[in-house]
């Protein structure tokens, strides 16, 4: 899987504690928004960054972002994690923001 200049991979990493994303042009090399659950505009509104509720906030957020820096469509690469919980959560919140996959 692989992001270009217009449609770049939007990656997806998850620990039990945090969930990390972001929005890479592979060919350049270069991440264009990265966010996380324990950015400063996220961990003050969050009790556990590990949970469906901080991967659906996540999502809402990387979709701003995106928005913002002019990304309207990406290739979503869930890293080899099933669809189900705070994929799934994160991908809906995601899409209600405006991205489009």
């Amino acid at each position: 899987m692989s992001g270009t200049a217009d449609r770049p991979r939007l990656s997806v990493y998850r620990s039990l504690t945090n969930m990390y994303c972001q929005i890479i042009d592979d060919i350049d090399g270069r991440t264009l928004v990265a966010v996380s659950t324990g950015s400063p505009e996220l961990k003050a509104q969050l009790k556990s960054g590990g949970n469906i509720a901080a991967a659906a906030a996540l999502g809402k957020v990387l979709g701003e972002k995106a928005l913002a820096a002019g990304i309207k469509k990406v290739v979503f690469d869930r890293g080899g994690y099933k669809y189900h919980g705070r994929i799934k959560a994160l991908s809906e919140a995601a899409r209600e923001a405006g991205l489009q996959f």
